[in-house]
């Protein structure tokens, strides 16, 4: 009978879970809550405010952003920001939790069990009363009270893991910096990518302007007598074909915005305007790459978070040590206990504990081991990434000084295309020309602007690469000189 009831109490709360399956599906949340406020559909608008707030972005500006204004905007908005800030405080948190191993613990308890069990009793204890029951129960037991335990000694472990959380924490800090140098990087060449097809724009409008300039001075020639039907067509054909470049400047000018609000974590339709100073177009040499060497191993934070890392594996060894040692704890409880539903007898505890394992299995060498292992592998990537840094900063340089003399190289041509297209003007106008020749000095000229546009945005793309490589593109990213001082 007994164990009929108790395989039907087990029964009933088996189908009480199973008819109650739906509460255990994850309920996931909409993806209308993550959409920018522009985004979202009118019906989606009534969001929770705490949803609403998150999806939020950023208005529209007053004025046009400069670079440093769309990096700011970038580390204040960009979601991958926001995350890194998230991971920092969640790694606040753990050293916060680690260091509760030196509070007491306090708690509650409350029990209730039914109990009967065997008395193991010598015979003829009974006497006069006659034997004894063999059996003791079944008897109710009701508890609760207040339990309270204090570690006192543990051979190191506490102080192990609140070292190891403090250097999580310095890692997670330092990853979190070197995510936002790579969001400003990202935003440098997304600006600089926007500035560059807006030059081409302006380029490809230039472009026309001559075109339809050769084509009314064509027409001027024909109606003199000067020149055929065919230089009219010619010319014809040549500003259509540059009015075909302008549409697909502008498309490239439109995908280049898109390109610089996603960096900035704000919709690609978000209307925004840009604006940028004179690039400055410096010289580098050799004396300066030594010096860079020396700041990006100091400054790049993927390092320091490596050192942060190699430090917390040596707190995990010295945790992985302890489990060698003695634990020691004090315990108290105080409560009631009785066989019915509110107790009325007292019951209390007070003690220590000593505990000091003997065999467990190989477990804690093997966990040694594999934190010594751990130290070692860490170190190893330390040194590899001491390396990776140095080639970049390495390869930076190198694309700096490629992208300068690009520069140099393009304005000279630029200059010289510009000295050839007047002078064939001229000939065409005194009738030593002919409109293939003007029109050939126009698509070399055409051809050495946009090599210049393009030398022009690559070279200061190199100088954010550069900045990104020596880890001082939010600061000064400007070329350090031989004696260790910045221009």
């Amino acid at each position: 009978m007994r164990w009929t009831w108790i395989t039907g109490v087990l029964l009933a709360l088996s189908w009480t879970v199973g008819g109650c399956a739906e509460r255990f599906e994850p309920r996931l949340p909409r993806i209308e809550a993550y959409l920018p406020t522009q985004a979202r559909h009118p019906v989606d608008q009534g969001l929770p405010s705490a949803e609403s707030a998150a999806s939020t972005t950023r208005p529209a500006t007053s004025g046009p952003l400069g670079l440093d204004g769309c990096v700011r905007v970038a580390l204040a908005d960009n979601p991958m920001a926001q995350a890194s800030r998230e991971g920092v405080a969640a790694a606040q948190e753990a050293v916060g939790e680690a260091w509760s191993g030196y509070y007491p613990q306090v708690g509650l308890s409350a029990g209730y069990r039914r109990w009967e069990s065997h008395a193991f009793l010598p015979s003829g204890l009974g006497g006069a009363m006659g034997t004894p029951s063999d059996t003791v129960g079944p008897r109710n037991d009701w508890s609760g009270g207040l339990v309270a335990s204090l570690t006192l000694f543990d051979s190191g472990r506490r102080r192990a893991q609140i070292l190891a959380a403090k250097t999580r924490l310095g890692a997670s800090r330092e990853e979190a910096a070197a995510l936002e140098q790579d969001i400003a990087l990202t935003v440098h060449q997304a600006f600089y990518g926007l500035l560059s097809a807006k030059n081409a724009l302006r380029v490809a409008n230039e472009n026309l302007a001559r075109a339809q300039d050769y084509l009314r001075l064509a027409k001027e020639r024909k109606d003199a007598g000067a020149a055929v039907q065919a230089d009219v067509l010619r010319a014809q054909v040549e500003v259509a074909d540059r009015k075909l470049a302008i549409v697909r400047v502008e498309h490239l000018v439109r995908i280049a915005r898109g390109n610089l609000n996603t960096a900035m974590g704000l919709p690609a339709e978000m209307p925004i305007e840009v604006r940028a100073d004179e690039p400055k177009i410096t010289p580098v040499d050799d004396t300066q790459l030594a010096v860079a060497f020396g700041q990006a191993v100091h400054r790049r934070p993927e390092l320091k978070a490596a050192l942060n890392r190699i430090a917390g594996a040596r707190s995990d060894v010295a945790a992985a040590k302890s489990d060698f040692g003695p634990r020691v704890k004090a315990e108290g409880r105080y409560g009631w206990r009785d066989t019915d539903l509110w107790p009325q007898d007292e019951d209390w505890s007070i003690g220590v504990t000593a505990e000091l394992p003997l065999f467990t299995g190989f477990e804690r060498t093997h966990r040694l081991n594999r934190a010594r292992r751990e130290l070692s592998k860490e170190d190893a990537q330390t040194r590899n990434l001491v390396l990776t840094v140095r080639q970049e900063v390495w390869a930076a340089h190198s694309r700096v000084k490629e992208a300068y003399e690009a520069v140099q190289a393009a304005t000279i041509l630029v200059a010289d295309a510009r000295e050839s297209m007047r002078l064939t003007r001229q000939r065409y106008e005194a009738g030593t020309a002919t409109m293939t020749d003007l029109l050939d000095a126009q698509t070399a000229l055409s051809r050495a602007e946009g090599v210049h546009v393009e030398a022009q945005w690559n070279y200061l793309i190199s100088r954010a690469n550069w900045g990104r490589a020596t880890g001082s593109l939010l600061g000064d990213t400007s070329f350090p000189e031989a004696d260790g001082t910045q221009k």
